[in-house]
């Protein structure tokens, strides 16, 4: 009897360790390009006098500006999509990824990387990374504001990363 409990407390376990219905299940998200006014933690907004027609002539239109992009490639999971780096017109940053698609996965996050994109997937964790939150969707649009001080000239690489397994499902080079 204690075997027969002591197997179920196991299996429990590596249920939720593995969380293998997951690999069945799908998350789809599909966000809007951010702009000036849905930027991620933006607060900026014009006074309500302000009107196009109240412009100088010679003042040219901020708009938004593609900084660095690259294609995923597929590690752990098959992952497919685009991450682009976005420069939002009052000097924000985004990372956009598009057209994603990936397996769901548990504790899967995106994380800005200084590691290169190889075949291989263990060398992400062993360099600078930074993480800009949970993966949102495991398939299609979305947008992962940049913190101000994260160095660009750094983190060149995009990865969605199991960080309860310590893998890649796939990564991105930024150029």
């Amino acid at each position: 009897m204690t075997a027969i409990g002591l197997g179920a407390v196991a299996f429990a376990f590596a249920m939720y360790l593995f969380q293998p219905w997951r690999l069945f299940t799908t998350v789809v998200v599909n966000e809007a390009p951010p702009t000036l006014s849905s930027a991620p933690n933006d607060q900026v907004s014009a006074p309500p006098s302000a009107t196009p027609l109240e412009q100088p002539a010679s003042a040219p239109a901020k708009q938004t500006q593609k900084l660095t992009s690259g294609t995923f490639v597929t590690h752990e999971h098959k992952t497919t999509g685009t991450a682009t780096v976005l420069r939002l017109p009052n000097g924000s940053r985004v990372l956009r990824l598009e057209n994603l698609d990936t397996s769901d996965g548990p504790d899967l996050r995106v994380w800005l990387s200084d590691q290169p994109v190889t075949k291989n997937w263990f060398n992400f964790d062993d360099g600078r990374y930074l993480e800009l939150g949970h993966l949102k969707g495991n398939k299609g649009n979305a947008n992962y504001a940049i913190p101000a001080e994260a160095n660009l000239s750094t983190l060149k690489s995009v990865t969605i990363w199991c960080k309860r397994f310590s893998v890649s499902f796939g990564a991105a080079a930024l150029k």
